[in-house]
């Protein structure tokens, strides 16, 4: 069999849907994987998260411990994701039939398609925003809703293009996309060296009230950076062979966001330069508009580059994930190609809509935020279900669903699993009711904790307590766990273990 997927076809449309890959055709690796998360962060979208620590009200240094603790704890969460590709194959939301049963992957699909559209919303609208605004200062061009039109449809036609074309290509694109965006972001330390001042201190300060409100808003933000990946690690993971160390894999996740901290500390940075020199943009939170105000002439170039990079990067990694999804949730109508173009055109009216008719941009956050705490459970399930399972899966029956079949390992309850199913619906219920985004998005258990945002930790807590008290309770047909566990298990309650795979 040709490979049609190596390093030399990167024109080549991949063929490849979510059916399982082929051993022989697995030839990426962990840093390939850094590559694509890192590529597809690193970017102008990235930025304009930092700089919410300042529109929140924090200083300087609160907000680089802000960004610091969200990045870090959404990277630890978002590690074991990366190992669900090389397991099985597939990409993630499939890998969670498993867990969720092979219908109750549909739940991953749903999460990851609302993701993509946030995220890529959130690139193509500051990118475009960037490269005119930078445009304007540059040559003059006039920035009217006519150019900002057409700068937004650029991005969303090529990345669309990319999309089309599949892994290889999306590969290359962000290779270019680790060196040519962070050398332009490390340049911007020498426009910003003059003016950057390290004591600033905020309009909310520690011991003030609303400062802890505003600083876990801020490192929920950032945490929805890496937390916002979850769903799409197993596109671009699932070309990693099987036996790769997990311990490799988790490291180049983890180091791909730390790497994060250069565009996070770009939009904190030159933020709070912004509050400074041109404070009403900042009231007006309208961080990309003032930094190109106090930029210096000789960066708007770099500006421009930054915003055309991180466009194409961070809108590929999106929309390809989506697009992949879209094509198992109904693989007899829509091929990944299809799914894709449906997916982008979906998108790219929901860009123009956004931003020309209903002003949705600042919202974009809020709507991510919201997101994430519905992710953040689905993400705690599976991998609570890796670490009870061993490792151990099925990747044939995980297929099930894709090829309109029936039964298999992950059938439980006419393809629903409601172990799953019952702790993540409750868990992102109470989550959403616990959110408090100052002046976004208050719950209405929000103010419980004294304006304090504890949704993640009720979340996270509530979802890891009743997925392990459901398999306590009710514990799953020995048929999904490893051989030697299977063996234990029906030697240990012959009886039950037959009931189990009667139900």
């Amino acid at each position: 069999m040709n490979n049609k997927n190596n390093d030399q076809s990167l024109t080549q449309i991949e063929t490849h849907g979510v059916e399982q890959i082929p051993d022989h055709e697995r030839t990426a690796g962990p840093a390939d994987l850094f590559r694509m998360i890192f590529g597809g962060a690193n970017t102008f979208a990235t930025a304009v998260l930092g700089s919410f620590p300042v529109l929140f009200g924090l200083s300087f240094q609160a907000g680089v411990w802000a960004i610091v603790s969200g990045v870090l704890l959404g990277s630890l969460i978002l590690a074991p994701m990366g190992l669900f590709g090389p397991l099985n194959g597939t990409n993630n939301a499939v890998s969670s039939g498993a867990h969720f049963g092979v219908h109750g992957r549909i739940v991953g699909s749903f999460l990851s398609l609302l993701t993509a559209i946030a995220f890529f919303s959130l690139s193509v609208w500051s990118s475009g925003d960037a490269l005119i605004g930078g445009a304007k200062r540059l040559i003059g061009l006039p920035e009217t809703d006519l150019t900002l039109g057409l700068a937004y449809g650029l991005f969303a036609v090529l990345v669309l293009t990319v999309c089309i074309y599949g892994f290889r290509f999306l590969l290359w694109v962000n290779k270019i996309a680790v060196w040519s965006a962070s050398l332009l972001f490390l340049l911007g330390a020498f426009a910003f060296a003059g003016p950057f001042d390290a004591h600033y201190a905020g309009t909310v300060s520690l011991g003030q009230p609303g400062f802890w409100a505003a600083f876990i808003g801020a490192a929920l933000v950032a945490m929805s950076n890496p937390i916002s990946f979850g769903a799409f690690l197993g596109d671009w993971a699932r070309y990693i062979p099987r036996d790769t160390s997990r311990q490799r894999i988790m490291t180049a996740v983890i180091l791909s966001q730390i790497a994060t901290f250069i565009p996070f500390l770009f939009g904190l940075t030159t933020a709070t330069i912004v509050a400074i020199q041109a404070p009403d943009y900042i009231a007006a939170n309208n961080y990309v508009g003032g930094l190109l105000a106090v930029s210096p002439g000789w960066f708007f170039l770099p500006v421009c580059l930054i915003a055309v990079i991180g466009g194409m990067s961070t809108g590929t990694t999106s929309l390809y994930g989506t697009g992949l999804d879209m094509s198992s949730v109904f693989p007899r109508v829509l091929s990944r190609v299809k799914a894709t173009l449906l997916i982008g055109v979906l998108s790219i009216a929901f860009i123009f809509i956004g931003r020309f008719a209903a002003n949705l941009v600042q919202s974009v956050s809020t709507f991510a935020v919201l997101i994430i705490t519905c992710t953040t459970p689905w993400m705690v399930i599976m991998i609570i279900g890796l670490v009870v399972r061993r490792g151990f899966y099925c990747p044939d029956d995980l297929q099930v669903f894709t090829r309109g079949e029936r039964g298999g390992r992950y059938w439980f309850h006419h393809g629903w699993n409601w172990r799953g199913m019952g702790a993540w619906i409750p868990s992102a219920a109470v989550g959403l009711c616990f959110v408090n985004l100052p002046g976004q998005f208050v719950g209405p258990l929000g103010e419980l904790a004294g304006g304090i945002d504890i949704s993640l930790l009720v979340t996270l807590g509530l979802a890891s307590v009743l997925y392990l008290m459901l398999l306590s309770l009710f514990p799953e047909p020995a048929l999904v766990y490893g051989p030697q566990d299977m063996r234990s298990r029906q030697a240990d309650a012959p009886g039950k273990t037959a009931m189990r795979q009667a139900a």
